[in-house]
């Protein structure tokens, strides 16, 4: 079962998405997939404070990138916590060049499209909760870079949420689900 969690900075996504992994795993392993980097002191903080919540038995995979490479051999068949989508199109978009992006900053969607179609691919058969940012509800960037992120990253929460069997909107800390 694949269960999408949306909501916006600071909702509450994070926690819940935490209780429904346990939910979901029923006594199995569970893996956290963290794909922020802590490379400033606040970052920091929010990765520990993450890190006091979990359960401590919980196995951890830090992968910024490739997400796909953490399902492929999974031989206990985990429950999966990836947290979060959003920084993974973070990371992906800070790898591209300026050029590349002023060329075409459609080819960027198009590539995290096909991301985030492989990243469903992977966890067919599997258990798996996604944390992303919902970024639809906010108004259009006077950045560009900031718009490129905002488009790439709402073309992946729709690939997901379509795949998805459960999809849960999280604000102010009430959850509230969206499909399945």
């Amino acid at each position: 079962m694949i269960c999408l969690v949306t909501g916006g900075i600071r909702s509450g996504k994070s926690r819940f998405a935490e209780e429904k992994c346990l939910k979901m795993a029923e006594g199995k392993p569970v893996v956290y997939v963290a794909t922020g980097l802590a490379k400033d002191g606040e970052m920091k903080r929010r990765v520990e404070l993450h890190q006091s919540r979990r359960p401590r038995d919980w196995g951890l995979v830090e992968e910024p990138l490739r997400l796909v490479e953490c399902f492929r051999n999974e031989r206990e068949k985990p429950c999966f916590l990836v947290d979060d989508l959003s920084t993974w199109v973070a990371n992906f978009l800070l790898e591209q060049s300026e050029e590349a992006l002023e060329s075409d900053r459609g080819e960027f969607e198009e590539q995290m499209q096909e991301e985030a179609e492989k990243l469903i691919a992977s966890l067919q058969g599997k258990d798996a909760v996604l944390v992303t940012s919902e970024v639809g509800l906010g108004g259009v960037s006077p950045n560009k870079m900031a718009r490129v992120f905002q488009d790439a990253l709402g073309t992946v929460n729709q690939t997901v949420a379509r795949s998805a069997d459960e999809v849960w909107l999280v604000a102010s800390g009430i959850p509230r689900r969206l499909k399945g």
